[in-house]
């Protein structure tokens, strides 16, 4: 059994074969957490995950590269900027719903110009997170000082995910009681002293489909079931069992998402 941690099946690019994909990832025995980037994709999320029985679970969340946009309310239908949490609150009624995500800090490019209002609607949402007793879901983009920094004040239970750092940021996060997400994003930097010197113990795997698809999966967008490959990767890099690699990723999200 696997778990995928960070999906996005709740984005366009599953549109017309949503239902195929999930049901292949469950004949197979993977489970996945569907993460919502604002309110839209976060209802789709918990919508997807009550369609289906155990085994697919949504997070909910305002992504740090929309904290600086107007977005359209439909439950109060009205503009408003940055994050309302009445209507997180309402999807998080649902006990599909595992996690506050993605949330966090994005500096890549033209979004490093709003990183005050990033930080701002990040503290909206750690406040949401400890009111719903939830675990994060940290997105982190060429901003991990600057998170690390917010992080020391602001302790929460989560994952670092798509971790891009270095070690040495990595062993704080891991200091601060954080997991380490991986995914395809280990074929693009060279992670491996990462990899090697984190506990397995605080290690999660995830796809971020249908994005960073891996190049042994054979096809353009990624899916879930290719988590398979980061496991293997991971066995490989540790010079572990591929198994203890596969049931010790699943006991770890498990624990962190009481799923």
């Amino acid at each position: 059994m696997l778990i995928d941690t960070h999906a996005h099946l709740n984005f366009e690019a599953f549109k017309n074969d949503l239902d195929k994909v999930i049901e292949h990832c469950l004949t197979e025995n993977v489970w996945f957490i569907n993460v919502g980037s604002k309110y839209e994709t976060s209802k789709k999320a918990v919508e997807i995950a009550e369609k289906y029985g155990k085994g697919v679970y949504a997070a909910i969340g305002l992504h740090p590269i929309h904290s600086n946009k107007e977005e359209f309310d439909p439950v109060r239908n009205s503009i408003s900027n940055g994050v309302d949490k009445e209507k997180y609150k309402k999807l998080a009624r649902s006990d599909k719903v595992v996690a506050i995500g993605e949330i966090g800090l994005d500096y890549y490019k033209e979004y490093g110009l709003f990183k005050e209002k990033q930080k701002e609607v990040l503290l909206e949402q750690f406040s949401l997170a400890k009111e719903l007793n939830l675990p994060v879901i940290f997105h982190c983009r060429k901003a991990h000082e600057d998170l690390l920094e917010v992080l020391k004040s602001n302790q929460i239970r989560g994952v670092i995910h798509c971790f891009t750092g270095n070690w040495q940021q990595a062993r704080q996060y891991l200091d601060i009681g954080l997991y380490l997400g991986f995914n395809g994003i280990i074929y693009k930097l060279n992670l491996k002293e990462v990899i090697e010197k984190t506990p397995l113990e605080r290690i999660l795997i995830e796809t971020d489909c249908p994005y960073l698809t891996l190049p042994q999966a054979g096809i353009d967008r990624n899916e879930p079931i290719f988590v398979k490959y980061i496991a293997e990767d991971i066995a490989r890099i540790k010079n572990l069992d591929y198994q203890k690699v596969a049931e010790t990723t699943t006991i770890n999200a498990k624990n962190l998402f009481k799923i």
